[in-house]
């Protein structure tokens, strides 16, 4: 868990979704991410205009994989993820992954992809600063 430090903290910034590459709506948005249960799980609290979730990360040492659990008003999934080049990854299906990393700036985004026609394509972007 404790290559997921990069996440820990209260950040506020934007949130964009994009359609055909072109960003079709944003709004504000806050995330407070912390440790608990002794830094066994990671807790993401989004909030944005768009959208509103609560997130568990676990890291399953029997299987060495993350699990990424978002729960919304709709419910609860279950993705894996894994952690690559200082990012972590998470997979909703073969098509569709969300990446979690830090900026070069010190910040922190999270953007989601889908494979359309052979290519990763951005279809929405949270960039983030530390409030502390």
């Amino acid at each position: 868990m404790e290559q997921l430090n990069f996440m820990v903290g209260e950040w506020i910034g934007t949130s964009k979704v994009y359609e055909d590459g072109i960003v079709s709506r944003q709004g504000s948005a806050y995330q407070k991410i912390s440790y608990d249960l002794d830094k066994s799980i990671l807790v993401i609290e989004l909030n944005t205009e768009l959208l509103q979730l609560h997130t568990i990360i676990y890291y399953d040492e029997k299987d060495s994989k993350y699990y990424y659990y978002p729960f919304s008003k709709r419910g609860v999934s279950k993705y894996t993820a894994e952690y690559k080049n200082g990012q972590l990854i998470v997979w909703s299906n073969e098509t569709n992954r969300f990446t979690f990393s830090r900026t070069s700036d010190g910040g922190f985004r999270e953007y989601g992809e889908q494979l359309i026609d052979g290519k990763w394509t951005k279809y929405f972007e949270d960039t983030f600063k530390n409030s502390q």
